[in-house]
């Protein structure tokens, strides 16, 4: 069961959370490979969501927002775009888009980054929004401040938490085809609207506290705890029980421990697409669009990324998005 365990060190200026993706993975990835039309993803693929969706959750976890983060990576690899989203409540989901063949054994440059124009974006997306009020994303390249292209997505995790938030951060990331899973050490924010939830709330970019700034790299408290955190290797992240983990790094440590997340509280898979929102979509393509499609179709057939669902309109369905509700025809006897 897909569990997620958040501590902090008891007296210092840290935090920290760690999450195991099992079932709520293992289902992104039968979903995928269930559909016929794409097939499984190769296993580059699969490790590079796998961590992103390992990372959403951590970051999601770590801030107090109602609404959905998105995580997204974008470049001119064959990874054409990758996305994992994580609900407040921990629903995941997560999907890719492929453009040709993958390498064998292909990294993160290879698979997104071929040129150095690669992009990782981090949205909030507000539930219940203000008038006016726009989703906050924050977007940083796949490089280094001296464009050396980055190989591991934890080090441009970190590289952005440095730049948007001014807190020093450690990351450790791994995923197979049966876990994803993920470790976040953070420096505690000198003032508390120096962070993510801070900039969704504002609607300012965050991390304008010069506070947090001059506390970069200087705590010797944090600089302990990240350096036994990324002892932490890719075969022990992935087969150790969370137990283990957090003993074996940070014994000599005392940590106050909240309880732990799973089950319905926990990670789990769940998408969020419904019949609804695939209307609005077609609605957005206008008529004309929408009667072209149907004239050379038949129907209108949408299927979502992410859990697979086929969603088919025909000629009255269409004529109802169009029409106004009270002039509305009877729904289709076909549609279930």
């Amino acid at each position: 069961m897909s569990e997620l365990h958040k501590f902090l060190f008891d007296g210092l200026p840290v935090r920290g959370v760690i999450v195991r993706l099992t079932d709520a993975w293992t289902e992104i990835l039968a979903r995928r490979a269930s559909n016929h039309h794409t097939g499984p993803y190769a296993p580059p693929v699969a490790e590079l969501l796998g961590e992103m969706t390992a990372a959403a959750t951590l970051m999601q976890a770590n801030i107090k927002f109602n609404g959905a983060l998105t995580l997204q990576i974008f470049g001119d690899g064959p990874v054409k775009v990758a996305v994992a989203e994580v609900q407040p409540n921990l629903g995941v989901r997560a999907t890719a888009s492929l453009l040709g063949d993958i390498p064998s054994g292909a990294r993160l440059p290879e698979l997104v980054n071929v040129t150095n124009k690669g992009r990782c974006a981090i949205s909030l997306h507000p539930k219940e929004r203000l008038p006016g009020q726009q989703p906050y994303q924050g977007v940083v390249p796949l490089h280094g401040d001296h464009r050396e292209k980055l190989d591991k997505l934890s080090d441009v995790l970190q590289h952005y938490m440095l730049q948007s938030e001014q807190l020093d951060t450690t990351l450790v990331l791994a995923a197979d085809d049966q876990v994803a899973a993920g470790l976040l050490i953070q420096r505690l924010p000198v003032k508390g609207e120096a962070n993510l939830e801070g900039a969704a709330a504002t609607g300012d970019a965050p991390g304008r506290a010069v506070h947090n700034e001059d506390e970069i790299g200087l705590n010797e408290d944090y600089n302990r705890i990240a350096i036994l955190a990324s002892s932490l290797t890719r075969d022990e992240l992935l087969t150790l029980d969370v137990e283990t983990i957090l003993r074996r790094l940070f014994w000599e440590e005392k940590l106050l421990r909240f309880e732990p997340q799973a089950g319905a509280d926990g990670p789990r898979f769940a998408c969020t697409c419904s019949r609804e929102r695939v209307a609005g979509m077609i609605r957005g393509l206008g008529v004309e669009e929408a009667e072209g499609i149907l004239a050379e179709r038949g129907n209108i057939e949408v299927g979502c990324d992410f859990c697979g669902r086929q969603y088919r309109f025909d000629a009255v369905d269409a004529a109802r998005i169009f029409t106004a509700p009270g002039d509305q025809p009877p729904a289709s006897p076909l549609v279930q």
